[in-house]
């Protein structure tokens, strides 16, 4: 058995069982690191620790994203308006609109795309 067949995958940690949305992932220093919980034809639920001063350019998608912040706070921008995002909000990203991330601190989100 190879060492990916004995590593549990984030999804199948979460199967029939709570698990907490922060504990899922972890931070790396001077980095960005995503785990995908699920992807599916209808969409895709992934996890994302940001550290301090990480950023993601301005740039869109052409769904509809929700992020769910699970840690810390980070920055936001949707068509040209900054939005300063905590732990247990949510904010809609609504497709084909410029969007953009700044980890103002060290933060958790779940990003949620909806295919529909």
């Amino acid at each position: 058995m190879s060492a990916k067949e004995r590593t549990p995958t984030v999804a199948a940690a979460c199967i029939g069982q709570a698990q907490s949305l922060a504990g899922l992932v972890d931070y790396s220093d001077d980095s960005i690191v995503s785990k995908t919980i699920l992807d599916k034809q209808a969409g895709t639920l992934t996890l994302f620790a940001f550290d301090a001063g990480q950023k993601l350019s301005e740039h869109t998608a052409p769904y509809d994203a929700v992020v769910q912040v699970v840690d810390g706070r980070g920055g936001f921008t949707v068509g040209g308006r900054d939005v300063e995002v905590s732990a247990g909000q949510v904010l809609i990203m609504p497709g084909n609109v410029p969007h953009a991330v700044n980890a103002v601190e060290r933060f958790k989100m779940l990003l949620i795309m909806v295919r529909a």
